[in-house]
């Protein structure tokens, strides 16, 4: 069985994807399975396939992503669509009735103005885009709806993930609501809460002793061997990654239809950030928001930092490492689209930094004391990263940035737990509070 293929009832599945010119799909698929999506165009070489259960290209193996051909899309359109990602259901590889298909209706997250934290770090303008508030705490809820879709649409029997934590909380969660059978794969030595988060979905949750690196290889042998597994970010790849570019038409919409002039995105496998970056691109071609340029930057742990010293050095050339940091979240040694994250940093001005893990902590602290949210290692990261930017003068301090929190603290304790506590003991009387000097 090949890894790029799931069994569909009454038909024949194909070893290699034949090539399309138009919206054809996979046989057995009903007609607009996946919307507006014309075919699956592999970003190396742009050869073709159909749409289906495929994500390597049959020419030079190069990664495969989703084309479409959209429809004129109003903003009015979109704005009278549901509170969640299905508003922009006519640019993602969904069919039209998706609100119908039990899922757990992620996304329109909140876009604050960060006041406190720009103040601190001396921005003029600052927004936090928070997905701590997803169905499951993390923006992982947003890429595993597209998943869910395009796994049900291929009459998938098992929905399934490698994950570093908060994927595998977002598929357990996204399983069980929507009635298939779940299993999720994970490192040995993940936090307990991340742990917890999925088993209380699932009792399939399997603990893999190695990195995440590892715990991806051996879902990748499943998915070969195993008839209909849809692993939401092995072979229905193309669709999974789809869902984060919802973070970017959110963005927009909320700043009121138009680009902000920096980002900053964490990155694990650098997928978050190359479809952000799409989604700002696909928004001015429809003519939906203004052109201008964007800064795009990427943020990584010092501990798992590839791409970070790939730009640093000046090459193309990713070298994978072994994770060692407490940001588990992003600890993928040998980042997918690592390459495509140096082409658009420095493409559009930007940069890839990295901070040490007492950073990480500092970072998550900073953002709780400055504007009440408590975010996980990733977005420590991410907020420690802007930091840095800022104090090294790689970030423009005068232009409108917006930093992305991809996840909620509750998961990440361990990491702040021994930074923490109370500020001091006393007996519950007057004399003993004025004593200990509080305030």
């Amino acid at each position: 069985m090949s890894a790029a293929t799931i069994t569909q009832p009454d038909t024949t599945a194909t070893e290699a994807a034949p090539t399309t010119t138009s919206g054809d799909t996979a046989p057995g698929l009903r007609e607009g399975a996946f919307g507006n999506a014309r075919c699956l165009s592999c970003r190396e070489c742009g050869h073709e396939v159909e749409l289906g259960p495929h994500y390597a290209c049959p020419e030079c193996f190069g990664p495969l992503e989703v084309a479409y051909d959209f429809p004129a899309v109003t903003r009015e359109e979109i704005e009278a669509g549901p509170r969640n990602i299905w508003r922009y259901k006519a640019l993602l590889p969904v069919p039209t009735d998706i609100e119908q298909s039990p899922n757990t209706e992620p996304g329109f997250t909140r876009l604050l103005q960060a006041h406190n934290l720009g103040r601190e770090l001396g921005l003029d303008k600052l927004w936090v885009k928070d997905d701590s508030t997803n169905p499951t705490n993390s923006f992982k809820d947003r890429v595993v709806a597209c998943a869910l879709s395009a796994a049900t649409e291929l009459h998938a029997k098992v929905f399934a993930c490698p994950s570093t934590g908060n994927l595998a909380n977002a598929v357990a969660a996204a399983g069980a609501r929507a009635g298939i059978k779940t299993v999720v794969f994970i490192p040995s030595n993940l936090e307990k809460p991340k742990q917890v988060n999925s088993a209380v979905y699932t009792d399939r949750l399997v603990a893999v002793d190695g990195n995440y690196d590892d715990v991806n290889k051996l879902a990748s042998e499943i998915a070969g061997e195993e008839e209909g597994w849809a692993f939401v970010n092995v072979n229905v790849r193309p669709f999974y990654a789809e869902g984060s570019k919802t973070l970017g038409y959110e963005i927009a919409e909320q700043l009121g239809w138009r680009l902000p002039d920096q980002v900053v995105i964490p990155v694990a496998s650098g997928s978050q950030l190359t479809k952000v970056h799409k989604a700002f691109r696909e928004l001015v071609d429809l003519g939906l928001v203004e052109d201008k340029p964007v800064k795009i930057f990427g943020a990584q742990a010092t501990g798992c930092s590839p791409v970070s010293s790939a730009y640093k050095s000046g090459t193309d050339a990713i070298r994978p490492v072994k994770p060692d940091t407490i940001a588990k979240s992003l600890a993928i040694g040998n980042p997918a689209d690592g390459i495509y994250v140096l082409d658009i940093c420095r493409e559009t001005g930007g940069a890839v930094e990295d901070i040490t893990d007492d950073e990480v902590r500092q970072g998550i602290l900073l953002l709780a004391r400055t504007e009440g949210i408590f975010t996980e290692t990733a977005g420590g990261t991410t907020v420690g990263v802007l930091k840095k930017l800022v104090e090294t003068g790689q970030l423009d301090t005068s232009l409108e940035t917006v930093v992305i929190n991809t996840g909620m603290g509750l998961k990440t304790l361990d990491a702040v737990a021994d930074e923490v506590g109370p500020a001091a003991t006393i007996k519950p009387t007057y004399a003993a509070f004025t004593d200990a000097g509080i305030v």
